[in-house]
């Protein structure tokens, strides 16, 4: 049985369907393998993409950054002339890559050099999504916890 059946999922948890749906989708097998690309994890809070993109050039690749996917596209530009290929082992068709990214994961720059193209990535929590330390008998913790956010 290589399938699961994830409906008994949508029916008890309210607020993770975005959750089932990406485990529906990374158990199917129809993910493109075009290009090839790494993931790296450089640091606790950064990662790096690099894709290898052989022959296209910089005005033929779009990336789009919206919410949590990250969107990579390449639209090769036709060719004026018409080749003779004996061996054609260097692709050059379009292709569409998405990356679904976790919260608070947010692109800071991108780069494309010698046919490579890197991204990079930062996970930046917000301060009031950190973990805080509880003072036991403190008195009013909230308080506390408003002021030092506010200095």
């Amino acid at each position: 049985m290589r399938t699961f059946d994830l409906a008994p999922l949508y029916r008890s948890a309210i607020g993770f369907d975005r959750l089932a749906q990406m485990l529906n989708d990374a158990q199917r097998n129809d993910t493109p393998s075009y290009p090839p690309y790494n993931i790296e994890l450089v640091s606790d809070d950064q990662y790096r993409i690099v894709m290898a993109l052989a022959g296209f050039s910089r005005a033929e690749i779009d990336i789009t950054f919206e919410r949590d996917s990250l969107t990579v596209v390449g639209r090769k530009q036709k060719d004026a002339s018409e080749r003779n290929y004996l061996h054609r082992g260097i692709a050059a068709r379009d292709f569409e890559q998405r990356f679904q990214l976790a919260n608070h994961v947010k692109v800071t720059g991108a780069s494309f050099d010698n046919g490579m193209l890197t991204i990079e990535l930062v996970r930046e929590i917000p301060e009031a999504l950190k973990p805080r330390k509880i003072v036991i008998d403190g008195g009013d913790n909230v308080t506390a916890l408003e002021q030092r956010a506010a200095a």
